[in-house]
């Protein structure tokens, strides 16, 4: 007996800190389905957005204390599934896409069926991530990534629910833009990923003002400027890519 229970691999832990922001993330993803279905639409938007802060903080922190494992990365995707693929088409749903159920059998299908594309869209863009990791160029992501993605709808919601305009209203805007976020996750356009920035080396000091800057426009009309970001982040990949093919051509030409 002791022989045998010496040769019985140890059990194996997992590292805490990592994992408490990844469970954060987690539980502002399920607060925002939740706040969706009581009506409070603003609040689950900026839970949403909350989650990406965190979501953003859980890799950072596991590189800093080297505190990097397998199951880190896979519980990080599980969760990144729910409070950027799951959580936000709730949310978009409850909010706009469901008063489509009053204009014919169409739309009322369409509606729910466009949130559905979200959730699986966001599901294969983290699934071929993980599968390519280590192998495309960091710089960039293959397709919008699943948190951009839901800061564009989130961004729509908060902004329509600050202003006091109804989903009913935003109905037809919010299906095209669940559509579009849905088709440009599972794309093949490359986004800048802002991973190569390194917090640790000097910065110029136009650099600091322009952070600072940021932080006061953000402060002016938060619902505002984060959905502005998040359109022109996510309408740069086809920007930048329909440029490189024009400038193909014309050295072709």
């Amino acid at each position: 007996m002791p022989e045998e229970s010496a040769q019985r691999p140890g059990r194996k832990g997992i590292y805490l800190l990592p994992n408490l922001f990844t469970t954060a993330a987690l539980f502002s993803g399920f607060y925002a389905i939740v706040a969706a279905m009581n009506g409070d639409f603003a609040p689950a938007a900026v839970a949403i957005f909350v989650a990406m802060v965190l979501d953003g903080l859980d890799g950072r922190v596991a590189r800093m204390t080297n505190t990097q494992s397998p199951f880190g990365g896979e519980y990080d995707s599980l969760a990144d599934v729910i409070s950027f693929g799951l959580a936000p088409a709730l949310v978009v749903y409850q909010w706009a896409l469901i008063h489509l159920a009053g204009q014919g059998w169409f739309l009322s299908k369409l509606g729910w069926l466009a949130a559905f594309m979200f959730v699986a869209s966001a599901a294969l863009r983290l699934a071929r991530f993980n599968v390519e990791t280590g192998k495309a160029d960091r710089r960039f992501f293959c397709g919008l990534a699943s948190p951009a993605a839901a800061a564009v709808l989130m961004g729509m919601v908060w902004v329509g629910a600050d202003m006091g305009v109804p989903g009913r209203e935003m109905a037809l805007a919010a299906l095209a833009l669940t559509v579009l976020t849905a088709l440009l996750m599972v794309s093949s356009i490359p986004y800048y990923s802002f991973k190569d920035i390194d917090f640790r080396r000097s910065v110029p000091f136009i650099t600091i003002f322009l952070v600072v800057l940021g932080f006061v426009l953000a402060s002016i009309d938060p619902p505002k400027v984060l959905f502005t970001g998040a359109l022109v982040y996510a309408a740069s990949g086809p920007a930048i890519w329909v440029l490189r093919r024009l400038r193909r051509r014309r050295s072709a030409a």
